[in-house]
């Protein structure tokens, strides 16, 4: 009896050393082939100038910028960054503003989420929640809902397509337009309306037959007479004809 006893406890103790070694086998190899998910680099306080031919066409800044290796590398900027474009001159063209940008190696597909912001040589404005740069293209695209507001109007909508440059753009479906103030309106001024300047107006035909010419105004320095009476008689052509009398004072005969 102690000798089966014996026997279950070392069958016992040996089934809990390969179970026992089995796991640590399993974590060995879990730790050999664990895939490190942290950045293969990061840098702090960026800035990526891009040229072409001797010409400097972007200025990139970020306050952080995050390297990841592996099948599909890219580049991710969890701070935000600032983008500003420049011609063959030289000359700022526009900029683009995020608070999370990632751009990818291959295919060179640049996108920036969260309040982005894009800003044209002509002073038009595009906000949205994601923008896709496709570099090979040179478009910028999105399927958010954008609002862009121009020097005269404000236009929201549901899709965008643009040139990299936000100069060429549209709506993909256009929501409504709004008519923009130009001019900022100070502390406790009301809106006025033009004021409606005075027109002359046509003078009805009565009015119109009473009105003296030049010709017929009396002369101030000449002395009027008073009429003593007038006498209507018929009319022997057109119109009517008047006739004053004038009465005569005569002294008694003495």
């Amino acid at each position: 009896m102690v000798n089966r006893i014996r026997y279950k406890s070392i069958a016992f103790l040996l089934g809990m050393a390969v179970l026992f070694s089995c796991q640590s086998d399993l974590q060995t190899i879990d730790e050999l082939t664990r895939i490190d998910e942290g950045p293969m680099e990061s840098v702090f306080n960026v800035e990526m100038v891009y040229s072409d031919q001797g010409h400097t066409r972007m200025i990139l800044n970020a306050e952080q910028m995050d390297r990841y290796e592996g099948e599909e590398p890219y580049l991710e900027m969890p701070r935000g960054l600032h983008v500003q474009f420049y011609d063959t001159l030289g000359n700022k063209t526009s900029s683009m503003s995020a608070k999370y940008a990632i751009s990818y190696d291959d295919p060179e597909i640049f996108e920036a989420h969260n309040d982005v912001v894009v800003i044209n040589e002509a002073g038009e404005r595009l906000n949205t929640e994601q923008l896709i740069w496709n570099q090979k293209e040179e478009t910028i695209y999105s399927d958010k809902f954008v609002k862009i507001t121009t020097e005269d109007e404000v236009l929201y909508g549901e899709g965008f397509e643009s040139d990299e440059r936000f100069d060429r753009w549209k709506i993909t479906n256009p929501r409504g337009t709004f008519q923009a103030e130009t001019r900022p309106r100070g502390e406790g001024e009301e809106e006025r309306s033009p004021a409606a300047e005075p027109v002359d107006e046509p003078l009805p035909d009565e009015e119109r037959s009473q009105e003296v010419t030049p010709e017929e105004a009396p002369d101030p320095d000449e002395e009027l007479t008073p009429a003593a009476s007038t006498e209507e008689r018929p009319a022997s052509g057109v119109g009517r004809e008047h006739t004053t009398e004038e009465t005569q004072s005569t002294d008694p005969i003495q």
